[in-house]
């Protein structure tokens, strides 16, 4: 009997192990922790990732079809964007706040830089239906849809229906970015036993985790919590980050803490893109910072950094960029869906 109950145990224990783990993506990195996105509840499937990826790039998702998500996000900048510091949407109006990188959305808990979105397969919500971005309405948005022969015929390909949804919408658009996995740096060849850093780079590192990685945290170069750094307001723009969300006085200037990886494609750097260099950006913590009453306790002083140190700590930030996800062509403009005669 207890031979037998030990096998049901253990039997029920391999059970809901496979039943957590089925859906998780075998391409997802092993050193990186585990995702907090429910893969059970939206399991990745390619058609679905091929629908996400044409509504991610067709300008159709705004008002007046004239802006997509990949007018911030270009694949080129590790989806953000690079040519000015703040977000631009429709009829040339201009946001408040630098357009953040999309990638390894699988470990967010929250997104934006003021955390107004908490989950990945809402947020595209919040684009489509800004006045300044996308000003563009969900209901209206199905409608121009289901007049076109090529969504259609992919609303089919994916869920087995011709009308796409509202909801196959924003699944889909949250499945491809889930694909958008920026693992194969120098930094996690290093980590992987598979290269190895140079005397610089390895100087950089140890300062790095000495001043940095409480809140940049590896692998993810993120802990995503928000935190004041000691960022002067700007007075014309007028961003209270997280406040404007939370109402607490507690939250005022925090912003979301974004990972490093890719610094090299990213800039312009903070919520505002103040900063369009590293060594700007490391000049504001060690000599640069205002401080507020809710500065982050970590950040309370100055960092004590001398010009080496400054430098060596960016020749370990540029193991951080991912060369390979940047340019693969994977999660570039879909131009066989598109134009499939050019093909």
């Amino acid at each position: 009997m207890k031979m037998r109950n030990a096998f049901i145990f253990f039997f029920c224990v391999l059970a809901l192990a496979f039943v957590s783990s089925q859906h998780y993506p075998s391409f997802y990195p092993t050193h990186f922790p585990t995702a907090t996105y429910n893969f059970d509840k939206n399991p990745l499937d390619s058609m679905q990732i091929t629908l996400g990826r044409a509504l991610f790039y067709d300008p159709i998702l705004s008002k007046d079809s004239t802006i997509s998500c990949a007018s911030c996000h270009s694949p080129y900048n590790s989806f953000a964007h690079s040519d000015h510091d703040l977000s631009h949407g429709i009829n040339n109006q201009i946001g408040k706040r630098n357009a953040p990188a999309l990638f390894n959305l699988a470990w967010h808990k929250n997104f934006m830089w003021d955390g107004a979105v908490n989950h990945l397969e809402v947020q595209a919500l919040s684009p489509i239906s800004n006045p300044i971005e996308m000003d563009e309405n969900i209901a209206h948005l199905v409608e121009k849809l289901s007049h076109s022969a090529l969504y259609k015929t992919l609303a089919w390909q994916a869920y087995g229906d011709s009308l796409l949804t509202g909801e196959y919408i924003l699944k889909s658009l949250a499945q491809f970015q889930l694909t958008l996995v920026s693992a194969n740096a120098l930094y996690d060849k290093v980590k992987q036993g598979k290269a190895s850093y140079n005397l610089q780079q390895e100087k950089g590192y140890r300062l790095f985790l000495q001043y940095c990685n409480a809140c940049h945290t590896e692998p993810l170069f993120s802990n995503f919590s928000f935190a004041n750094n000691g960022l002067a307001p700007d007075s014309t723009l007028n961003d209270a980050g997280r406040w404007e969300i939370s109402k607490f006085a507690s939250d005022s200037l925090l912003f979301k803490v974004p990972s490093l990886r890719n610094l090299s494609y990213t800039y312009p750097y903070m919520h505002d893109g103040r900063f369009k260099k590293l060594y700007q950006v490391l000049n504001h913590y060690s000599s640069g910072i205002t401080q507020s009453a809710t500065l982050s306790p970590l950040l309370q002083g100055n960092l004590p950094l001398s010009a080496e140190n400054k430098v060596d700590i960016i020749a370990f930030l540029l193991t951080l960029n991912d060369s390979s996800f940047v340019f693969t062509s994977a999660h570039q403009f879909p131009q066989k869906i598109f134009f499939p005669a050019k093909e």
